[in-house]
């Protein structure tokens, strides 16, 4: 069931977003060559507590950190670690604040020093192709048609959307209703309605779309080793047309 979210509940889940977008501004200004992805997460869980909000992420389902560090072929939830970053890596940051019992949850990938040509586009590619998607996260529309448009955006740069993962539901919980795909016809599944709350996340590979799950349970990476991209808002459908991004500053 998709939960519509009354002007309490947004304006709490607005306060969350704010938190995680100042801890993605902080991350981002950490990353660089030599810094491990250890200090960013320990870093980013002290903004969330300092803001009066717990790290969604640490514990769920038995995840050990408060951020995800998933670097060059991994797709999601990458465990930090004392690996240092080093120049032409790319990393996808994902964090997730729960403030007063509501989720805010956004990923953005960064590059790490000079970073090739074809990371740079791909980084690109990712970003507009949420905001191509977004274009139809307005009341009326359906659902696929965000996910339709995700992929027709990534597909016409030469690039695959991840299968196996997907976007959300977000309020009370980090995973709702509905699971959100970034591919498909368009046309499909539940016409959107003022109220709702979405993570809108492309995961975009460089090559093949097929991932495969370390041992360690948690890290995901691309089968051919290539590349791997992440962008991700917390949204709200309006009465007024565009939707609103909850995840930023």
């Amino acid at each position: 069931m998709i939960t519509i979210k009354s002007q309490k509940e947004i304006d709490l889940m607005r306060h969350a977003g704010k938190i995680v977008a100042g801890a993605h501004a902080l991350a981002g200004k950490m990353i660089k060559p030599g810094v491990s992805t250890q200090e960013l997460d320990h870093a980013v869980e002290q903004y969330i507590r300092d803001a009066g909000a717990i790290p969604t992420f640490k514990g769920y389902g038995g995840f050990p950190n408060s951020i995800c560090a998933s670097i060059n072929e991994v797709v999601v939830h990458g465990i930090p670690e004392k690996r240092l970053l080093q120049d032409g890596d790319i990393i996808s940051i994902d964090i997730g604040a729960t403030y007063n019992g509501y989720v805010g949850d956004a990923a953005v990938t960064h590059g790490v020093g000079n970073i090739s040509e074809e990371a740079e586009k791909l980084i690109r590619v990712t970003r507009e192709s949420f905001y191509k998607g977004i274009t139809y996260a307005k009341e009326g529309y359906r659902l696929s048609d965000i996910s339709n448009a995700i992929q027709k955006y990534v597909e016409e740069n030469g690039f695959s959307v991840v299968r196996d993962y997907v976007g959300h539901g977000v309020g009370k919980q980090m995973h709702e209703d509905p699971p959100i795909p970034n591919y498909g016809p368009k046309g499909r599944g539940p016409r959107l309605r003022q109220g709702m709350t979405l993570a809108i996340e492309p995961m975009v590979n460089a090559g093949t779309f097929d991932v495969v799950t370390l041992k360690d349970g948690w890290t995901v990476v691309t089968t051919d080793g290539k590349l791997s991209s992440h962008y991700e808002h917390t949204i709200l459908i309006t009465g007024t047309g565009d939707p609103e991004l909850l995840t930023v500053m």
